[in-house]
């Protein structure tokens, strides 16, 4: 099976618990995330969750993605199928680390895996990249506020 990922990331100012406050607080999304506009559900392993995704200069779309992973202050991770099973998948993951000087490094990312992968890949790069490091810096602001 053919898989690509795109990865973004960087430091915030912040302690990890703080950072995961933002992050899992779904419903103040609406307040600050510039590409998840609306989140809601039950922050558990197996649980589904309902992403309102709707980037600026993007059409909205709603996705209901399975809760993968859920470690408090450390790893959430789902499993989106925007296509086909078989054809285009993907893992959609952040991960919260210590970095020195009690800052926080955000790990945020993508893995796409399926047989449009090779046909998509450049597509998925450029339609991905930029959303997350919004994404990435809006948090930063929130988390550091």
């Amino acid at each position: 099976m053919f898989k690509t990922e795109i990865l973004t990331g960087l430091d915030i100012d912040a302690p990890e618990e703080r950072v995961w406050a933002v992050l899992t607080d779904l419903g103040s999304y609406p307040e600050w995330n510039p590409m998840i506009r609306r989140a809601s559900g039950e922050l558990k392993p197996g649980a589904t969750l309902t992403l309102r995704f709707h980037p600026a200069g993007r059409k909205e779309k709603v996705y209901r993605p399975r809760l993968l992973a859920v470690e408090q202050n450390r790893e959430l991770r789902w499993l989106g199928k925007p296509g086909v099973r078989g054809f285009l998948e993907s893992q959609h993951y952040f991960f919260i680390e210590n970095a020195a000087s009690g800052k926080t490094r955000l790990r945020h990312g993508m893995v796409f895996r399926g047989m449009l992968v090779p046909l998509l890949g450049r597509w998925l790069e450029t339609s991905t990249r930029e959303p997350f490091e919004k994404m990435n810096r809006a948090l930063k602001v929130r988390s550091e506020a």
